[in-house]
């Protein structure tokens, strides 16, 4: 299987348990492997034999700036199935979200799922 992948998505959200998260967009960073096969893609030289890493990205984004979930784990699962749906050649996606303000202690802290058909 060939891997399309998105490194370094920023964007932004309200997401978390505790008070001072719920009133104030933190910063989240994503990284995305999606697994589908590319050959047609790379016969047709055509964007509509593939994954539009673009259009991803772009959705990822208005996914995450219109959610307000208290979990990470909440919202790579929302991320995940939509993308799923919506791009029926993807066959597995892993998704990395780092959360770089959540402990103030840290570089970062984060989560990363893997989902496939």
């Amino acid at each position: 299987m060939d891997i399309i992948f998105i490194q370094g998505l920023k964007t932004q959200a309200i997401i978390g348990i505790y008070d001072w998260e719920r009133k104030n967009h933190q910063p989240l960073i994503f990284d995305l492997k999606m697994s589908l096969p590319i050959k047609a893609a790379a016969n047709s030289d055509n964007i509509n034999d593939t994954v539009n890493y673009k259009e991803v990205s772009d959705k990822v984004i208005q996914l995450v700036e219109s959610s307000q979930f208290e979990l990470l784990e909440t919202l790579c699962e929302t991320i995940c199935q939509h993308l799923l749906i919506q791009h029926p050649a993807i066959q597995k996606i892993q998704l990395k979200v780092s959360k770089p303000q959540a402990v103030t202690e840290t570089e970062t802290v984060g989560l990363i799922i893997t989902r496939q058909r």
